[in-house]
């Protein structure tokens, strides 16, 4: 395939407007790419106009099953007047391309889309099954991952590589994610007379004061670092003369594999309960969405003929890295079965959600081709 082709694939995704949603223009997009090439897929419809997409080529009687997946979604783009170049319009200035999704992850997207194509084109036949997973919502819960996840798309999986953005290093590891609510309930009353009411932020702020050192036991872990915890939102009141009958927050936990999301939830609960004991206190925990934390081995045959081929791809030594995000590998290995993952992607890490996001296209390239190749030895 010629690179302005690669390059076009790239800007028509990033030129779909899927926001948190719309995913459905997207699978759309790259199931016509895929029978373009004689390479069928299946869409799954989530919700109206949002849709996952799999497709699978190689050889079918065997067992091998190397995964590439990403997600179709973007987050939102903020105020547009902000952006140096209109985000839908995959404006390339220079070796860069600008646009929300181009590094989180619409160019891992492209990639793994090319990939298909250009071993499919080549026939290049590979001894085992490559198989393609397009996602709806990682942005705001992986639901298209966990979906899929029930419906046994990783029950038969050897190794799996997601393509967010990792400058084309090695993501081994990652911390888990939970996200929860506690709301307070409490008495509303007019200001002037606060003893007559019960006040829900007054005893919302004694479930920050408390989380604050709630979690200062964890242990750390020896690849991931301690856990990380926040109140995020906080919410009360609605005028200034009322004792606020309601108030509610969120936050947001990094598990780690030492104090895994079930300790962290426990832990939770706990405090809650704790506060609960207090007079006039009435606390509620509700946990929104729990990812937990991913290690692959970085002796793995997966890491390390990624590595090997990397390594030689870019002409230096990449690195393996942890991060503190979380994937949809979160959902799929929550399979029985076992298996390998990492994360390995064109475009900068901190560019992911940034204003004015962008991917190098020689990276870009670069990446594309680590793809590629690891399919014809894994599967070689």
């Amino acid at each position: 395939m010629e690179d302005s082709e690669q390059i076009q694939i790239l800007q028509h995704l990033i030129q779909i407007n899927s926001v948190n949603g719309n995913e459905a223009a997207v699978a759309d997009y790259i199931k016509r790419l895929f029978a373009d090439h004689g390479i069928s897929s299946t869409i799954t419809p989530y919700a109206e106009g949002r849709s996952n997409i799999v497709a699978e080529i190689g050889n079918h009687k065997t067992v091998q099953v190397l995964a590439l997946a990403g997600h179709l979604d973007t987050v939102a783009t903020g105020d547009l007047a902000d952006w140096k170049f209109d985000p839908f319009s995959a404006h390339i200035e220079g070796n860069r391309l600008y646009g929300r999704g181009s590094a989180d992850m619409k160019s891992g997207l492209a990639g793994m889309i090319i990939t298909f194509l250009n071993l499919t084109d080549h026939q290049d036949k590979l001894n085992g099954r490559l198989r393609f997973i397009g996602t709806v919502g990682e942005e705001n819960g992986a639901m298209g991952s966990r979906d899929l996840t029930k419906q046994g798309i990783a029950d038969d999986i050897s190794a799996m590589v997601l393509g967010e953005p990792t400058g084309g290093n090695i993501v081994y590891a990652h911390n888990g994610s939970l996200n929860y609510h506690v709301y307070s309930q409490g008495v509303g009353a007019h200001s002037s007379m606060p003893e007559k009411g019960v006040n829900a932020i007054t005893n919302l702020i004694k479930y920050v004061t408390a989380e604050a050192t709630e979690f200062d036991d964890a242990p750390v872990s020896p690849e991931l670092g301690p856990l990380v915890h926040s109140v995020t939102v906080f919410e009360g009141g609605e005028q200034v003369n009322s004792i606020p009958a309601k108030a509610e927050l969120q936050g947001n936990i990094r598990p780690i594999p030492e104090f895994d999301n079930e300790a962290v939830i426990k832990r939770l609960n706990e405090t809650v309960d704790r506060l609960n004991e207090e007079p006039d206190v009435h606390l509620t925990l509700h946990v929104d969405y729990s990812f937990k934390p991913i290690i692959s081995g970085k002796d793995s045959h997966l890491v390390q003929l990624t590595k090997q081929i990397a390594d030689a791809e870019f002409g230096s030594p990449v690195n393996l890295q942890v991060i503190h995000g979380a994937t949809d590998a979160s959902e799929y290995t929550k399979s029985k079965n076992v298996f390998p993952v990492i994360v390995y992607g064109s475009g900068q890490w901190y560019d992911a959600h940034a204003l004015n996001e962008s991917v190098d296209l020689d990276q870009f390239r670069h990446v594309q081709q680590v793809y590629e190749q690891l399919a014809q030895k894994f599967l070689g």
